[in-house]
């Protein structure tokens, strides 16, 4: 038995002998968990669905409300938009004037809660204004003009007759070529100041021996109505017409003609006239061997005939 405890000593140390020396394992890192963790869940108080306002998307061909125009499902007895009744009851007060909602009364009744029309701020209360500012504008020019536009449309649709003055005078005339021959309804004879150039400042003015309503006037420049005889003299090109009224108020108006031969028409619509000085102010063809002529001066007033 001893040796036989002695082999078994010896087998065992030449199988432990016989194994390689391994190296004893590191410990290893414990897996990462593949869901982070998380803290409790917080319940959230259920959030209402809000529909916005407007008209319904089955709503076509649906009842329009009263108070909005917003088309509504049949059955609705209140608008989706406004929330006002469906039904306009007989006794529910129409939509009031323009006048009456700018200046509406400030003790009237207060409407009940459900039956309140939609309040108007901001920019459209303030157009209100607006519009009412310029409605109110205009009626007052009317008013203030009505007469001066009675009066235009009636000159406007006047028949025209030929108007002469009581008496003429001008400031200087040349030899034989005196103011009454501007006036004289012929177109052949003239009146000319004697001085040379553009005559700055002369002027010839025609008298009415009561006041006359003038319409339209006619001015025919140089010597003559023949286009060949226009180089003759100079032509007024500017005059101004300095008009004396009733009340002894004085008007000036500029009046521009044209270089060409004939009479030249005018608008001179002014009433109440006693007298018009036409004073030179330039002239065409101005030369130092010219003087400035002017053949016939013509008024015109309203017809006796009119009606």
């Amino acid at each position: 038995p001893h040796h036989r405890h002695d082999d078994d000593a010896a087998a065992a140390e030449r199988a432990r002998s016989l194994l390689v020396p391994v190296a004893d394992p590191e410990p290893r890192a414990p897996d990462e968990p593949a869901v982070a963790p998380v803290l409790p869940g917080r319940p959230v108080a259920h959030r209402p669905q809000v529909r916005a306002v407007g008209p319904q998307s089955d709503a076509e061909g649906g009842v329009p409300c009263p108070w909005c125009s917003t088309l509504n499902r049949p059955e609705r007895h209140y608008c989706s938009r406004c929330a006002m009744s469906m039904t306009r009851g007989e006794d529910t007060p129409g939509r009031l004037p323009w006048w009456r909602r700018v200046f509406g009364a400030r003790d009237a009744e207060s409407a009940w809660a459900g039956e309140r029309p939609r309040l108007r701020r901001g920019f459209g209360h303030i157009w209100n204004w607006v519009v009412a500012a310029v409605v109110i504008g205009l009626v007052i020019t009317l008013i203030v003009n009505l007469g001066a536009m009675i009066q235009a449309t009636r000159d406007h649709f006047a028949k025209r007759a030929p108007v002469g003055p009581s008496s003429v005078k001008a400031s200087r005339s040349y030899s034989e070529h005196g103011a009454p021959l501007a006036f004289d309804k012929l177109n052949n004879t003239w009146w000319g100041p004697g001085i040379a150039q553009a005559a700055e400042g002369e002027w010839l003015e025609a008298t009415f021996d009561r006041p006359t309503r003038l319409l339209d006037l006619v001015i025919t420049p140089g010597t003559s109505t023949k286009p060949d005889q226009l180089s003759a003299s100079a032509l007024p090109r500017q005059l101004d017409a300095q008009i004396t009224l009733a009340d002894g108020k004085k008007i000036t108006r500029t009046i521009t003609l044209d270089q060409g031969a004939g009479g030249q028409r005018r608008k001179f619509r002014v009433g109440e006239v006693t007298s018009v000085r036409f004073i030179l102010r330039s002239a065409y063809g101005a030369d130092p061997k010219k003087q400035v002529a002017i053949a016939e001066i013509e008024f015109f007033g309203p017809s006796s005939n009119n009606t």
